[in-house]
């Protein structure tokens, strides 16, 4: 059974850091990119930061690029969001997500954490 549990999340004030984390069992980690997600109250999911098998290659959304770090240790399974600089338009429900297309996609996600920017 695949499992991906965040945690790392909270209440901030603007311009405080975070990190959260996401250990995921039950699948070939090292084989599936990972990704960050996040939705917001009353907005659609959107995604946030993308690293690829190896930790080669990342992609930020637009409105994180510079403050958002994301990495990935496969030895441990787990991958890592730096939040940094952080503003209240950041806070949302933050979803990691498994993903693998091999000719069939597979999709896993965890059950998210809540992360709030508010001074």
């Amino acid at each position: 059974q695949v499992q991906l549990v965040e945690t790392g999340g909270g209440l901030v004030q603007p311009g405080e850091s975070l990190r959260l984390s996401c250990a995921a069992s039950g699948l070939t980690f090292r084989t599936y990119a990972m990704r960050w997600h996040r939705q917001a109250p009353g907005k659609e999911r959107e995604l946030v930061a993308a690293i690829s098998t190896r930790g080669g290659s990342t992609t930020y959304a637009d409105s994180v690029k510079g403050r958002f770090l994301i990495s990935r240790d496969n030895a441990k399974n787990t991958v890592s969001l730096e939040m940094n600089a952080l503003k209240p338009e950041d806070t949302a429900v933050y979803y990691c997500n498994a993903h693998r297309d091999w000719g069939v996609s597979y999709d896993y996600w965890g059950q998210g954490t809540q992360v709030t920017v508010s001074s």
